[in-house]
């Protein structure tokens, strides 16, 4: 274990040290304030170097992971007078080839969210050029290496992670001596960079990056890692052997590194993930149910048949000791499991539900849809959508975002010229021959004009309403925000604002809902999920002395990337065949999100398939744990605000 000498993280309960874990790391309650521990710590650093009279020389990274700490750097810089007149910067990489000014490129990013907005002397910033001619290449990157060595070496290193395990552009194969140097991208670095450059065939094949060498020359390396989708090469990274397989495990061998993680991020280490193989745990009812769970799978036995020797042989002797008995904990881990399944998720009227997730009373409940791009109400809950309206009750469907920038160009560009042949040059605001010409004529990195953004949500809007009416749902009791956020007409949306928060909170006062279902999907990989749930959080809060709201309840559902653990269930819906096909039918609806899947992250499969796919392993789980067997089932967690 290696030991951090940067006092910026040595806070109380942040961080415990497991016999597992091979690299020091600090978790954060999320990433906005990890990412202010780190800006503070590179702040420190900075003012340190100037009581000095010294250069400080930083090693940055791109990506999402390091924006907040640029963010906050530049809060720092315009409200506290931090400085960077002594800073020399030296980016990781770039993609090869790219010109600067290629939105896409990191020349652009750095400028975007931290150059441009302090006062650092441009020849004291080094960005790797993708525009040096092939031919040139070697001996540039001879020459970047010798610029850091000449600048003293790098006194910190920011890093992020790739679902890879690469730091930089260091993929798998990477050596420990690598330099400077251009690379080959890997397929699932390219498939994770596909949104940024509106789809796979426009990511660059190839990069220059430091070498992992390069790295470990650092005097100080901080990597970050935020949300559910690093978590597994986390583990990988921090618990793994050295390999050059996972590049990011040569920081091991790294006296003064420290990765600083988000909670989603750090949830598959082992002390998270399975605590009673660590040591004594604090029994609680969710823990008890991840661990049996657990031991169900690792045994391949059903609840019921777990033994006495079970528990002892995989680390819970201590809640076997508490409870008694194996027969005793199985009992009331099955009734718990038991209690969350329902075919009436609305509630079942004129039945004692003091065992059921959801009330009996009122009978006919209000409820509220959100759902923050035009098909994940369909993709992630749409058999239990049906069945609330089968069973009576008042549902709207509330549809957060025009969802315009994931339709192609080609799709564009197919509904304007059959307009424009069948009902002339203009209709509803859009004039078809500006948009066939725009679309016909666009340059790259430009952004769509408001006529083709117009264009683009209103495919999305008439396909929801398509599947909408399919599920049963009237046209009245669909509702489209296009929250402000949104309309940027890039894949990089602005933050969530004052007038989203408002719109949000006007539907919900003008409904009243006894139920709201919202999507607690936050591994969707561009973030619009995370920012519809927190417009939700903000407008119920400032709700909540309403009386109508002593009333509502709020359940979570996840998307097209992961679902509840089981353990983490409080509501199961079983869906029958015949519900399984309704919501393919209803998915289907959306044909603009077929077969050429703009922004599908980091899975291949249409999101018909996931959702099918998903659902029916739900099922399978249930069925293993001893339950009934279903054919799919769509689960949800209930969420206290």
């Amino acid at each position: 274990m290696k030991t951090n000498t940067s006092l910026a993280y040595d806070i109380p309960g942040k961080f415990e040290e497991t016999r597992f874990e091979k690299n020091h790391n600090v978790i954060f309650d999320n990433s906005i304030v990890g990412s202010k521990a780190v800006a503070q710590e590179i702040a420190e650093l900075i003012r340190s170097k100037q009581a000095k009279n010294k250069t400080c020389v930083l090693g940055l990274a791109t990506g999402s992971s390091p924006i907040k700490v640029y963010e906050e750097l530049v809060r720092m810089h315009k409200e506290d007078g931090l400085s960077f007149y002594n800073v020399v910067t030296f980016n990781l990489d770039e993609y090869y080839p790219m010109t600067k000014e290629n939105r896409q490129s990191y020349h652009y990013f750095m400028h975007q969210y931290l150059f441009n907005h302090i006062d650092i002397k441009p020849e004291n910033v080094n960005v790797p050029d993708g525009t040096v001619v092939l031919e040139e290449l070697n001996q540039y990157c001879v020459d970047y290496e010798m610029k850091i060595k000449e600048a003293g070496g790098l006194d910190f290193q920011l890093l992020g992670i790739g679902r890879t395990g690469h730091v930089g552009f260091n993929e798998p194969g990477s050596h420990i001596n690598s330099g400077t140097r251009i690379i080959t991208l890997d397929h699932i670095t390219r498939v994770d960079a596909s949104s940024d450059f509106n789809g796979i065939d426009n990511v660059p094949k190839r990069a220059i990056t430091m070498g992992v060498s390069t790295i470990l020359r650092s005097k100080r390396i901080v990597l970050m890692a935020w949300g559910q989708n690093k978590a597994e090469i986390i583990k990988r990274t921090i618990q793994g052997d050295i390999s050059s397989e996972v590049p990011a495990t040569f920081l091991q061998n790294h006296s003064n590194a420290t990765f600083v993680l988000d909670q989603s991020s750090a949830s598959a280490l082992t002390r998270f993930e399975t605590p009673w193989l660590v040591g004594g745990c604090t029994w609680t009812q969710e823990l008890k149910s991840k661990a049996i769970v657990w031991l169900c799978r690792e045994t391949k036995q059903s609840i019921l048949k777990l033994t006495d020797r079970d528990y002892n042989n995989n680390g819970m002797s201590d809640l076997l000791a508490q409870e008694g008995s194996a027969y005793d904990l199985n009992i009331n881990m099955f009734n718990v499991l038991q209690h969350t399944i329902t075919g009436w998720p609305g509630g079942k009227p004129n039945t004692d539900d003091s065992h059921r997730p959801e009330r009996a009373n009122p009978a006919k409940k209000r409820v509220i849809l959100f759902s923050p791009h035009p098909d994940d109400d369909v993709i992630s809950m749409g058999g239990t959508f049906s069945k609330l309206i089968k069973q009576g009750h008042d549902v709207h469907v509330v549809y957060q975002t025009s969802g315009n920038i994931a339709v192609t160009d080609d799709e564009a560009l197919k509904f304007a010229e059959v307009c424009s042949d069948f009902v002339g040059k203009e209709i509803e605001g859009v004039n078809f021959s500006s948009v066939i010409n725009f679309l016909n004529n666009k340059t790259e990195n430009q952004i769509d004009s408001l006529e083709v953004r117009k264009l683009k949500g209103l495919i999305r809007r008439r396909e929801s309403y398509a599947a909408t009416r399919y599920i049963g749902l009237k046209d009245e009791n669909t509702h489209f925000l296009d929250l402000p956020f949104y309309e940027t007409g890039q894949v990089k949306k602005n933050p969530l604002g004052t007038e989203d928060i408002a719109i949000v909170k006007d539907i919900i006062a003008k409904i009243k809902p006894h139920q709201v279902f919202a999507a607690g999907d936050l591994a969707d990989p561009h973030g619009t999920h995370e920012v519809c749930l927190n417009a939700i959080f903000a407008a119920m809060k400032e709700l909540k002395s309403e009386l109508y709201m002593n009333d509502c309840w709020l359940w979570l559902y996840r998307g097209a990337w992961h679902e509840w653990d089981i353990h983490e269930i409080d509501m199961a819906v079983p869906l029958s065949p015949s519900e399984v096909l309704l919501k393919r039918h209803a998915i289907l609806y959306h044909q603009s999100q077929k077969d050429r899947v703009m922004f599908q992250g980091n899975d291949s499969r249409e999101f018909w398939v996931r959702a099918e796919d998903r659902n029916k392993n739900t099922a399978i789980l249930y069925d293993e744990l001893g339950l009934a067997e279903y054919e799919a089932i769509e689960a949800f967690k209930r969420f206290d605000y």
